[in-house]
């Protein structure tokens, strides 16, 4: 979410530079300005890193950006407060708190990320999906309209990691029903036989068959996701983010993001009919991201099947 014209540079007029020579004239009742400035270790300006800001509240993603070539992101955002991930390759991972106030431009919160060790790979066993702690999001254009975002609340899933890592395995079952746009009446139509069809295919199933090794902390996971009754080849572009004992029992965990573009016409979503006949729908692509924290269990599924 960019400032646009919400901003206007102008000289700094108050005593303490409070707006840090910023006019806030132009910004929606309630809001206020958040604005970062990363840096490599040298204390250089750092573009192309990957900013993430999600609301403190409710978890709930709000922004996801990449830095200019002055290192910055800057978006206007509702008073509260906002957890910032910064993230780039070869260096370790970001985290801050940041509080938006109403009518406020301060000066960019500077962020400067140090080199980073390649994260420990997760030990053999198995790894469960953790809920609370993994989000299944996607974007996907609305024709004529801006993006709709939403996700899906209810799912399980785990990883069965091999003696080489290159041999384990993950599977995930998705409730269709659970899909949440914020819209009530566009969710039940979502559900609905023009998409979904909830009632006929009630899941959506992922299951891997391949993970190679790119680059770094990338990885590129293969499988086959099951959708609306068919089933299609995808790869999810992964980046694994390190193994660590968190939690409030100490459990071992670890993380990685996921990312894949789905054709919806690939699974007999047919969006071109439905426009024919005047339903307002999402666009032929849809954007999915799989934010996983999994914990170490080391007992039960998920088994590769035969």
């Amino acid at each position: 979410m960019g400032l646009g014209s919400f901003l206007r540079r102008k000289p700094r007029t108050a005593a303490n530079g409070a707006n840090g020579g910023w006019s806030t004239v132009g910004l929606p009742e309630g809001a206020g300005v958040l604005s970062v400035e990363i840096s490599d270790p040298l204390g250089n300006p750092l573009p192309g890193a990957d900013i993430t800001l999600t609301d403190a509240a409710n978890g709930r993603r709000v922004v996801k950006a990449t830095t200019d070539p002055y290192g910055r992101v800057t978006a206007a955002l509702p008073h509260g407060r906002y957890a910032l991930m910064a993230t780039v390759e070869g260096l370790q991972p970001v985290h801050r708190t940041i509080e938006v106030v109403a009518g406020v431009h301060p000066q960019p919160e500077r962020v400067r990320m140090e080199a980073g060790q390649q994260p420990t790979l997760p030990q053999p066993g198995v790894w469960m999906f953790d809920p609370p702690h993994t989000a299944i999001r996607f974007v996907a254009r609305h024709v004529g309209m801006a993006n709709v975002h939403g996700r899906f609340t209810r799912f399980d899933g785990g990883i069965r990691v091999g003696e080489r890592v290159e041999d384990s395995y993950i599977e995930i079952t998705i409730d269709a029903a659970s899909i949440d746009t914020g819209n009530k009446s566009r969710d039940e139509h979502l559900r609905s036989a023009d998409f979904l069809d909830v009632e006929r295919y009630p899941y959506l199933h992922f299951v891997s068959n391949r993970l190679t090794h790119r680059t770094g902390t990338k990885w590129t996971l293969q499988g086959t996701l099951t959708l609306h009754g068919v089933s299609r080849t995808l790869n999810l572009e992964t980046t694994y983010l390190g193994a660590v004992n968190g939690g409030y029992a100490e459990e071992l965990r670890c993380a990685a993001l996921a990312t894949a573009e789905l054709h919806r016409e690939d699974y007999t979503l047919n969006w071109r009919n439905m426009l024919a006949r005047g339903i307002a729908i999402v666009g032929p692509t849809v954007k999915l991201e799989l934010d996983i924290q999994a914990m170490y269990r080391n007992e039960g599924t998920p088994t590769p099947p035969e």
